[in-house]
């Protein structure tokens, strides 16, 4: 399905294309599975550039005619990918619908995804099915007492784990789905969030296991303190230290240093943004009906007697 698709034209996973290249991030996806201690997502923001804000969240028809719109503006744009504000696969109805959509309306777009990987695994057939080509996932620990401190609460189904009983079904959840998703194929980069104090001494052990598990590409991203968070006075990483964890762990795996930090809602080249150019336009798309007349659902109403 996707054979003809030029898959260097992602310019997250490629650096030398980054000023070619553009992608749109879809805001389908405002629920979520964990509570990671450094985010806090906004769905109504336009002020913070970062992962788990958007300016509004957009049904999958929606985002649709988003994209058209988009592609309209910026004809460079190359990827479509949903990264929240919340989990893809905490919306999977919605994530799924999307990308079929984008597939089946925009053939030679590239389809990605990001996510923790609590719930991506049972999925992975059918993002191959679809054509999605790259998924990132993000992974901040290996050891399950080194998770236990990112994490106030894993949600499976309607349980909610805490603590080290958490931490062991995410981190066994996200093993399962990389190892899916290089069983299909599907190029994999893993996000690693370095929080000092709570992880940055184990950045090695988590590049070197990505590594076997056959991930593609690690993104060390420096973790910025968030406002109304358990680590919101926790210092961001300086610029040196990020340098040296990053040149450490390319002994295993390839770096990403070009990353943006982008929101749910971006979109444009990396060196172009143009996401608050674009906010109006993301904004009416949201207004319009989340349904197409032939797709909107009907509700019938009786009463017991069959008599209104």
């Amino acid at each position: 399905m996707t054979t003809h698709i030029d898959f260097k034209r992602h310019p997250c996973f490629n650096a030398k294309v980054k000023g070619q290249y553009g992608r749109v991030h879809l805001p389908v996806a405002p629920k979520c599975n964990i509570q990671c201690n450094y985010c806090n997502r906004k769905y109504d923001c336009v002020n913070e550039s970062r992962p788990g804000v958007t300016s509004t969240v957009l049904s999958p028809e929606q985002a649709l005619y988003y994209m058209g719109k988009v592609l309209e503006k910026e004809p460079r744009i190359s990827v479509a990918g949903i990264a929240g504000p919340g989990d893809p696969f905490a919306n999977a109805d919605e994530t799924l619908e999307t990308m079929r959509l984008i597939r089946q309306e925009f053939p030679d777009t590239i389809l990605c995804l990001a996510s923790n990987g609590l719930s991506l695994a049972p999925h992975v057939p059918e993002l191959a099915e679809i054509g999605v080509s790259h998924v990132t996932v993000t992974v901040n620990a290996v050891d399950p007492e080194v998770t236990a401190k990112v994490y106030s609460w894993v949600r499976d189904g309607k349980v909610i784990y805490r603590g080290i009983q958490g931490a062991e079904l995410l981190l066994a959840r996200q093993i399962h789905a990389i190892e899916q998703l290089k069983k299909h194929n599907i190029t994999v980069k893993i996000n690693t969030i370095v929080i000092p104090g709570i992880n940055d001494h184990h950045i090695l052990e988590v590049a070197q296991t990505m590594q076997q598990l056959g991930a593609d590409l690690l993104n060390c991203m420096a973790m910025f303190p968030n406002a109304d968070t358990v680590f919101e006075d926790v210092p961001e990483p300086s610029k040196r230290e990020m340098a040296d964890i990053r040149n450490a762990a390319e002994q295993y795996l390839p770096q990403m240093r070009h990353c943006t930090r982008c929101r749910a809602d971006a979109v444009g080249l990396l060196e172009d943004d143009r996401t608050d150019e674009m906010r109006g336009c993301l904004s009416a798309c949201a207004s319009l009906p989340k349904y197409s007349e032939a797709r909107r659902p009907y509700v019938a109403v009786a009463t017991l007697e069959g008599v209104l």
